[in-house]
């Protein structure tokens, strides 16, 4: 009985610290939240400032229209929100990080080599070449054999290998401790 008062009371006190913890780290937080707000601040103020006139292509806001159908892009940047994300910086200036390049006609990267197949394709076809189980260290060694170019670790061929499996894709093999791996 008295281990168990003891235990509880060893819980409550580390709840006390762990409490007193996330409470500093929540200042922190809020001081870095704050600093992140100052630059955007900083980096808007830096720009040269708008002309107080209206140009013809900047919209006009009438009470009747909803804001939502005018584009970001046509609102000045002192109009937009400030965010606290580090990508604010680039959202003052007018720029939209989300915007995607634009792709061009021909596969392959930006260092201009051929797209690869993906990871997952490669592991099946190697499975599909054999009729018995294989171990996932087999696997990479046989992916490196054959495909020099790439050279994924241990830990992304398994990883791999488990999202094939949760897909069904390829089935999963227990014996003792080792995992072994076939083709659906």
């Amino acid at each position: 009985m008295e281990q168990a008062a003891s235990d509880l009371e060893a819980n409550r006190r580390r709840q006390r610290e762990l409490a007193e913890s996330i409470k500093l780290l929540e200042q922190e937080e809020a001081l870095l939240v704050d600093i992140l707000a100052v630059a955007a601040r900083h980096e808007v103020s830096s720009e040269p400032p708008l002309p107080p006139e209206k140009t013809q292509d900047e919209p006009v806001l009438t009470p009747s229209e909803p804001a939502a159908e005018i584009p970001i892009a046509d609102v000045p940047a002192a109009a937009t929100p400030e965010k606290t994300s580090p990508t604010a910086s680039g959202k003052a200036k007018g720029k939209r990080a989300d915007k995607k390049p634009a792709k061009s006609g021909a596969k392959g990267n930006a260092k201009g080599k051929p797209l690869q197949p993906p990871l997952g394709d490669v592991l099946c076809d190697l499975l599909r070449a054999h009729d018995e189980p294989r171990y996932a260290k087999e696997l990479r060694d046989e992916l490196l054999e054959k495909h020099p170019d790439r050279n994924p670790t241990a830990q992304v061929v398994r990883n791999t290998l488990e999202t094939l499996v949760a897909k069904g894709r390829i089935q999963r093999h227990k014996q003792q401790r080792s995992v072994l791996y076939t083709i659906v």
